[in-house]
């Protein structure tokens, strides 16, 4: 079961995230949504949004100059690469908050086992 601290961890991040992904903007939230998750977009973005997810720091003046060649402007390619920036995030957060709720687990059933040993002993 998640921590208390893992819970607004949580809402912190879930709240950074609608953000990025719901407010109104110059794309829409379907789009920017569909980019954080690295799927279903269109054709022309579906190269970027992977190498942004994968290698942001491999984005050139190219990538970006093919996007506006392709019809998007500035504020659409910003939007596009927050909302990318933020899927890769959230994976990245969500595995680590995974794994401290799985030491919080662990810790839990040690003190539980702890606790009993404990209790073995003066029965004994």
């Amino acid at each position: 079961m998640p921590s208390e601290v893992s819970r607004r961890r949580r809402a912190a991040v879930d709240a950074v995230t609608r953000g990025a992904l719901e407010n109104p903007g110059v794309t829409s939230p379907a789009l920017r949504k569909a980019a954080s998750r690295g799927e279903d977009v269109p054709a022309e973005l579906a190269t970027y949004v992977d190498k942004m997810a994968r290698h942001a720091y491999k984005i050139t003046d190219e990538d970006l100059a093919a996007l506006a060649a392709a019809g998007h402007d500035d504020d659409a390619i910003f939007e596009i690469s927050l909302a990318v920036a933020v899927g890769a995030g959230m994976r990245r957060i969500d595995a680590g908050m995974a794994a401290l709720d799985a030491l919080d687990a662990r810790d839990e059933a040690a003190g539980d086992e702890a606790a009993g040993a404990g209790d073995e002993r003066e029965a004994g």
